[in-house]
């Protein structure tokens, strides 16, 4: 019998229904561990659950993190926990630096900054009301509580055919111009930077493998802009481990 191999990470993600990753910041830690072909398992927390999960680990709040979030991970040789994806991503790279993972570069945040604010609008409108629909009953009702009171009204309202329509058609210029942005270096390979992925790619990837478990339309309503389905496909080889 085959020894299994110990993980040198535990990765804290966010439940769903479907038994996958489906959160966009949790993809982006996902993809780097994928990609440097570092050993983990995962434990999936809902909604309800992140907090009290986290704080009962010692994890405590700071200038990174101003509430307890996934992705959290407990790295085992060194016993070290810790949240939120920009230090995750720091510690991983300076641990494990072959293959390297370039984590800024100028155009990266230029993608990053703009993709924010326009992929954002999107994702608000067409992804957050429609991930009610791959949580439980618990998660859905935390979910429901703390989205709407910020939101001021229904999540379906985001629905609304018209406003629905309206929204993306108001983002419609800037996606493709970052989609344009993402395909500077074309010529040299299918990533952000060329031959080799970056963070910024995980970034990206990650937000376009959150929309697909979501709801495969809106996916797909993303990826028809140049730019985001090349970068989507490259990265493909490290989204196999999706649990």
């Amino acid at each position: 019998m085959a020894s299994q191999i110990e993980p040198d990470i535990v990765l804290y993600d966010l439940a769903c229904t479907k038994n996958v990753c489906f959160s966009p910041t949790v993809w982006r830690i996902r993809l780097m561990l994928n990609y440097k072909h570092i050993p983990y398992r995962t434990v999936f927390l809902e909604f309800p659950n992140i907090k009290p999960t986290l704080k009962g680990l010692g994890l405590v709040l700071g200038e990174s993190a101003t509430k307890y979030t996934v992705p959290a991970i407990h790295h085992v040789p060194t016993n070290t926990y810790m949240m939120d994806s920009t230090p995750i991503a720091q510690f991983l790279e300076s641990t494990y630096p072959d293959p390297p993972v370039p984590l800024t570069s100028e155009l990266g945040r230029a993608i990053e900054a703009k993709a924010r604010t326009v992929v954002g609008m999107a994702f608000r409108t067409s992804v957050m009301p429609r991930e009610l629909g791959i949580l439980s009953p618990r998660a859905q009702e935390f979910f429901r509580r703390t989205r709407e009171a910020a939101l001021g009204h229904p999540l379906e309202d985001l629905l609304e055919p018209g406003k629905e329509e309206r929204a993306w058609v108001a983002v419609g210029d800037s996606m493709r111009a970052v989609g344009e942005l993402m395909l500077t270096n074309s010529a040299e390979g299918p990533f952000v930077l060329g031959a080799r992925p970056s963070y910024t790619d995980f970034f990206i990837a990650g937000s376009l493998q959150s929309a697909r478990m979501v709801h495969e339309d809106v996916f797909r309503r993303i990826t028809k802009f140049p730019g985001y389905g090349e970068v989507y496909e490259a990265c493909l080889p490290y989204m196999e481990k999706k649990d």
